[in-house]
């Protein structure tokens, strides 16, 4: 199983990216988007479910500000992320969703390198 997760790079507060991350090795049904600033643990940001209907869940941070979706390339998921605050400076990782509280980063594995999101004041 391997996780690529690309798309980072340096934007003005209020600006917006779009990261990605394409999955392979099995066939997946639920993919997440978690972050690491510095000097900080990692955290919950977003996650997809296709097992039966999509669902999505978002940490409040980010709700109403970034977007999860699923490619058409099935294994490929994406995070729209609109008004950027200083504060979404981070590592952001594409990680498999196994099981338990969707918000717990120990419910995830198969972590990907990460991609560097960097926001200006």
């Amino acid at each position: 199983v391997q996780l690529q997760a690309s798309g980072g790079g340096l934007v003005q507060a209020g600006g917006s990216l779009r990261l990605s991350c394409a999955a392979s090795g099995r066939t997946f049904s639920s993919l997440g988007w978690l972050r690491q600033a510095p000097g900080k643990e990692r955290e919950f940001v977003a996650t997809i479910s296709w097992r039966n209907d999509v669902t999505t869940w978002y940490a409040d941070t980010v709700k109403g500000r970034f977007t999860i979706s699923r490619g058409n390339a099935k294994n490929t998921v994406y995070l729209q992320m609109n008004s950027l605050k200083p504060e979404d400076t981070a590592v952001y990782y594409c990680a498999v969703y196994d099981s338990g509280a969707v918000y717990y980063t120990g419910s995830y594995s198969n972590w990907g390198q990460g991609t560097l999101v960097t926001v200006s004041s």
